[in-house]
C-alpha cells in the first residue's frame, strides 16, 4: 500500500525518511534547532535534497553542529571548509555560519535558549497552516527574518526562515492528502 505524503517528497528514501520522521515535528532542543538553522542557511538557492545528501558531511565538517565551537572558527578552519568537497563550499555562507553562531549564542543568553526566542513569536503554539496556494513566506517568517537581520545575522531571508519554521514544526504545513496532515 502506497503512503500518501506531501507532494514535494520524491521517491528518494532520504527525503521520505526526513519527511516522515523529522519535517514538521515541533523542536525545542537548541542543538537540533541550530543544526536545522545552519542547514537551512546553506540551502539558500539550492534544493533541500542536496542538503539532505550532504547532511552527514556537514555534521562532520561543522563539529556535530556545536554552536560554541563554530562561533570560534578561525581563518584556518574557514580554509579547511572551503576545501571540503563534501559540503557546500560557499565562502559567504561559511563566514555567515560563523557570525550567525555567535549571534545564536547571544540570543540564547538573552532568552535563556534559542527555543524560547523562536517559540515566543507564536506564544509557544504550533501554527497550523490552512490548505492554500503554495507560499514561500508569510507574516511570521517576515517578522523573524527582520528581527534576526537586526541582530546581525545573514542568509536569514523570509523564504529561508519560512522553510526553517516548517522544518522545526513551528508551522505545520503538511498537505491535506499527506498522512501526517492532522497529526
Amino acid at each position: 500500500m502506497k503512503i500518501c505524503r506531501c507532494q514535494w517528497v520524491n521517491d528518494d528514501p532520504i527525503y521520505q525518511k526526513y519527511h516522515d520522521e523529522e519535517w514538521g515535528k515541533p523542536v525545542y532542543d537548541d542543538k537540533k534547532l541550530y543544526e536545522m538553522f545552519l542547514l537551512e542557511t546553506f540551502q539558500a538557492g539550492l534544493s533541500w535534497i542536496t542538503i539532505l545528501h550532504k547532511r552527514e558531511a556537514f555534521k562532520k565538517a561543522f563539529d556535530h553542529f556545536d554552536v560554541q565551537k563554530i562561533a570560534l572558527y578561525d581563518d584556518l578552519k574557514v580554509d579547511e571548509l572551503l576545501h571540503n568537497s563534501s559540503i557546500i563550499r560557499n565562502r559567504r555562507k561559511i563566514l555567515s555560519a560563523i557570525k550567525n553562531a555567535g549571534i545564536f549564542i547571544q540570543i540564547q543568553k538573552e532568552f535563556g535558549s534559542f527555543s524560547n526566542y523562536l517559540w515566543s513569536f507564536t506564544n509557544n503554539q504550533v501554527i497550523a497552516l490552512k490548505d492554500q496556494e503554495p507560499v514561500t513566506r508569510n507574516a511570521l517568517s517576515d517578522q523573524i527574518s527582520v528581527d534576526l537581520k537586526k541582530r546581525g545575522m545573514s542568509f536569514v531571508g523570509s523564504i529561508t526562515i519560512y522553510s526553517f519554521l516548517e522544518a522545526v514544526g513551528i508551522m505545520n504545513n503538511h498537505q491535506k492528502q499527506c498522512y501526517l496532515h492532522k497529526k
